[in-house]
């Protein structure tokens, strides 16, 4: 039998955590609840969970500084809870590594198709060889595997959370092609990110981190357009 998957919450407001803890147990995860920013990174280390939902506004430690902490020595899918009204900078969480936001109130059923959603797409397994229905491309000292979420950049893994790593394969897998910052937005975040293009200045600024140029192949701004993954001849 299969490990359940675990979540942890981090929410200030116990009923609100006992409700999300109700909602994933009846799904079959496994689940966590903690109600500050300093206990979520006491616990993280020993309760390992494979997603974490982290409310915003925490005591002590508030929730962007926990999803910065993480960060640092993880790339565990993060999905943040926002309630309405509060000021809330969708694109500093995702520079800070988040990969959803869910405000409050929210539905039971779209919170738990995000939490699916994310976890689908982050499959934090070591690199296989690919099989012939892979979705898989390969440069010079690069391997962006789609299939099993992998990165492989000069012989090594790159950790990177699922958004970045589909953009990453989405722009390597039509090289040369350049695409507008509306085009990506529709691919990789879908309709609800329509409009806030900061969101793929953002990821891409993420990617040159961890990825540089290569003499073959680079992530290229065309300047008033958008960006493209350019090979050289």
């Amino acid at each position: 039998m299969a490990a359940k998957q675990k979540i942890l919450i981090v929410d200030d407001d116990v009923n609100i955590a006992e409700l999300i803890s109700l909602y994933l147990t009846k799904e079959c995860f496994e689940t966590m609840m903690v109600h500050d920013g300093e206990e979520a990174l006491t616990i993280f280390d020993t309760f390992r969970p494979n997603l974490i939902l982290l409310d915003l506004m925490l005591p002590g430690i508030d929730g962007y500084q926990v999803c910065r902490e993480i960060r640092h020595k993880s790339s565990v899918p993060i999905i943040m809870l926002s309630a309405k009204g509060e000021i809330f900078d969708k694109v500093l969480g995702l520079e800070l590594g988040a990969d959803d936001y869910i405000i409050k109130p929210f539905d039971s059923k779209e919170l738990v198709a995000r939490v699916k959603a994310v976890l689908r797409r982050f499959q934090p397994e070591k690199p296989a060889a690919p099989t012939p229905d892979a979705k898989y491309v390969e440069y010079p000292d690069l391997i962006i595997n789609l299939t099993n979420y992998s990165v492989i950049y000069n012989g090594e893994p790159v950790d990177m959370p699922p958004k970045e790593l589909e953009l990453l394969y989405f722009l390597a897998s039509s090289p040369n092609q350049v695409f507008t910052r509306e085009q990506l937005l529709d691919h990789i975040w879908g309709y609800e990110y329509i409009g806030d293009t900061r969101t793929v200045d953002v990821h891409i600024k993420r990617l040159r981190e961890k990825i540089k140029d290569h003499e073959a192949w680079s992530l290229s701004t065309v300047w008033g357009i958008g960006y493209k993954f350019e090979v050289k001849q």
